[in-house]
């Protein structure tokens, strides 16, 4: 992998052809589930990978993300995008104080070499700059998943966000606060 470029990315530069060469794949064994008030890990065995059809979604998601006033960034491996992440303008929770990371994806052969850390942190300086006092994710529930959002220092959200939350039960409700 060459010297990885992170930028933020306008409405223009999202296109279907900027994610040809993005694989999505993950290969999940185990999830984590509330069950009675607390979280375990179960043995729940499936294959993530999207379609030309959820690549079309995810561009027009992530168009409407910066056409609304969100952040969308990049990282990239010499002209191809091998990690992106977004950030939502709409402020939520009882003080306003959250703004949701809605995406935070890095392509399977480019995982484990710090993008996914460092587009994490380039979306905790969107949300801040944006006024966020922290930032929410509806986080997926795999093990791999929910271990890097720990290392990150995620927490579980002190408030839900229930129509996130309702839009994918499956998956874990964080935050992290934003210093």
């Amino acid at each position: 992998m060459n010297q990885i470029a992170y930028k933020q990315l306008s409405q223009r530069e999202i296109t279907a052809s900027l994610f040809r060469k993005f694989n999505r794949y993950q290969e999940v064994k185990r999830c984590w589930r509330k069950e009675d008030g607390v979280w375990v890990l179960k043995n729940i065995s499936f294959t993530e990978q999207w379609s030309d059809e959820d690549y079309a979604f995810l561009v027009s998601c992530l168009r409407n993300t910066v056409h609304m006033g969100g952040k969308v960034a990049g990282a990239f491996d010499g002209c191809r995008l091998i990690g992106f992440s977004s950030v939502e303008r709409e402020p939520f929770g009882s003080s306003l104080q959250y703004l949701q990371l809605s995406s935070l994806h890095v392509s399977c052969e480019s995982r484990g070499c710090g993008v996914g850390r460092s587009l994490f942190r380039k979306a905790c300086e969107s949300a801040k700059s944006l006024g966020a006092k922290k930032l929410y994710l509806s986080a997926h529930s795999s093990e791999e998943s929910q271990a890097f959002y720990r290392r990150m220092g995620c927490t579980e959200a002190e408030e839900y966000n229930q129509k996130l939350a309702d839009a994918e039960p499956c998956d874990c409700q964080m935050e992290f606060l934003l210093t």
